[in-house]
């Protein structure tokens, strides 16, 4: 709770936190908007595949046309002022940063970022959730033995979710479930771009006016990404899927504690411990009494009679034995959070949520029967969508991650609701990406086998 203290000595002290932006898209504007009002950070440079987007993103969230200035970095840091271009890798190298934020989306260019910032010495906020759940356990640990922070994004609904874990284990409460809530009915699972627009109330022209971008705003509704943000939550606090994945139970905020408790109990949840996403609309598509699709939530079970009776006395909404209890927060911020992350992992040493193993992965699924020889679209798109799967599971069967399903070919056929596997898809060996995943699973299979 004292992060604003530290960020103001930082800039009474000359000492600015150096902070390098990869990504100008939605996210990364969101946290520019807030970060030139945040007192101890300095945004070194910013880098985009297309610098004259970000050069657009500064000036439409207010930057001073004088703060864009520099030929270089180091020109930047000398001035104080911010340096934009194209080549990531030479920010993240640059002496004088600090923390880099991958905000791209890309898995792939998410490992090759994370890799670039050890080798470098910089912290490393992943607002990238797909590159986390393709290779983050991995990537954590070797930015653990380097003595540097990997960090989960705060404002994006994993860190958020990982930090009310952290205060229910903090009290001393045993954690019965905890994830967010999304627009959810199970025919979204065979959605794709075409057929998308309808399900947000607009028309393709109305999308197409407003800049969006239709694949990735599929993922959103087909469970792609509740199923990766699931997975991220997993590997960060030591709860798992249910064998099955999601079963999005439709549920508002005043019934958290009885939906979510285990089915023995009267819930429906597999088992104590479980990452679980809730609809905001019921099976029939009525919307859910007071829902909470664009929050995240805890549950939490008292421990005795006596915490119990204090969950009564303090008002807090039950399940009927009155045993169990939920926190929740209604809303994410997104980008405009992500300073909190940003602060803690340069000037506190510690992340926002980071994977500490390998217990949930987003597995490509197939939408419709494929035939040999068709090349997959990857993430929110016409072939594949991804279902969170235990990572035990997965390794066991040789699940072919999601983030690696683009511009891969297939060798056999598959039919619809099959998961996909490695020797189902021809994969491209050499790729930086492909090795890190193999390095990971690997890993991860040897402490299975030896526990």
């Amino acid at each position: 709770m004292n992060l604003h203290k530290l960020l103001l000595e930082r800039d009474v002290a000359g000492k600015k936190l150096r902070v390098g932006l990869i990504g100008a898209g939605k996210f990364g504007s969101m946290f520019l908007a807030q970060a030139r009002r945040t007192p101890g950070l300095h945004i070194l440079g910013i880098a985009d595949l297309d610098p004259a987007r970000a050069r657009a993103a500064l000036a439409r969230v207010g930057w001073p046309a004088e703060q864009i200035a520099g030929r270089s970095a180091s020109e930047a840091v000398e001035h104080g002022t911010t340096w934009i271009g194209d080549d990531a890798k030479a920010l993240i190298a640059h002496p004088a940063l600090d923390v880099v934020i991958d905000a791209t989306g890309h898995p792939a260019a998410g490992i090759t970022h994370a890799l670039a910032a050890v080798q470098h010495g910089k912290h490393i906020v992943m607002v990238n959730v797909e590159a986390d759940v393709l290779a983050g356990p991995l990537l954590a640990a070797k930015a653990r033995k380097a003595g540097l922070v990997y960090s989960l994004a705060y404002g994006d609904q994993p860190a958020l979710i990982a930090e009310q874990v952290d205060w229910a284990r903090a009290c001393g409460f045993d954690v019965v479930a905890a994830g967010k809530g999304t627009k959810y009915l199970p025919a979204y699972h065979h959605s794709t771009p075409d057929t998308v627009w309808p399900h947000y109330g607009l028309t393709p022209e109305q999308a197409r006016q407003g800049g969006m971008n239709p694949q990735m705003f599929n993922s959103f509704l087909d469970g792609t990404k509740s199923a990766i943000e699931m997975a991220a939550v997993a590997n960060a606090t030591g709860l798992t899927p249910a064998p099955d994945g999601l079963s999005f139970p439709p549920c508002g905020v005043d019934d958290l504690p009885r939906v979510l408790r285990p089915r023995a109990e009267g819930g429906q949840l597999h088992h104590t411990g479980q990452v679980e996403v809730i609809s905001s609309l019921e099976r029939d598509g009525k919307p859910v009494f007071r829902d909470l699709r664009w929050g995240v939530y805890v549950v939490f079970e008292a421990p005795s009679d006596y915490v119990k009776r204090c969950f009564a006395e303090y008002g807090l909404v039950t399940d009927p034995t009155g045993r169990y209890a939920a926190l929740y927060k209604p809303y994410h911020l997104i980008g405009l959070e992500l300073g909190i992350s940003v602060a803690s992992a340069g000037l506190r040493g510690e992340a926002t949520g980071a994977p500490t193993g390998f217990r949930g992965d987003a597995v490509a699924t197939a939408k419709r029967d494929l035939k040999e020889g068709e090349v997959l679209d990857g993430e929110g798109g016409f072939t594949v969508w991804g279902k969170l799967m235990p990572a035990s599971d997965s390794l066991r069967i040789g699940a072919l991650p999601i983030g690696l399903a683009h511009h891969v070919k297939l060798r056999r056929a598959v039919k619809t609701g099959a998961s996909l596997t490695w020797s189902d898809v021809v994969v491209d060996e050499a790729s930086e990406a492909v090795r890190i995943r193999r390095e990971m699973e690997a890993q991860f299979r040897e402490q299975v086998a030896a526990a």
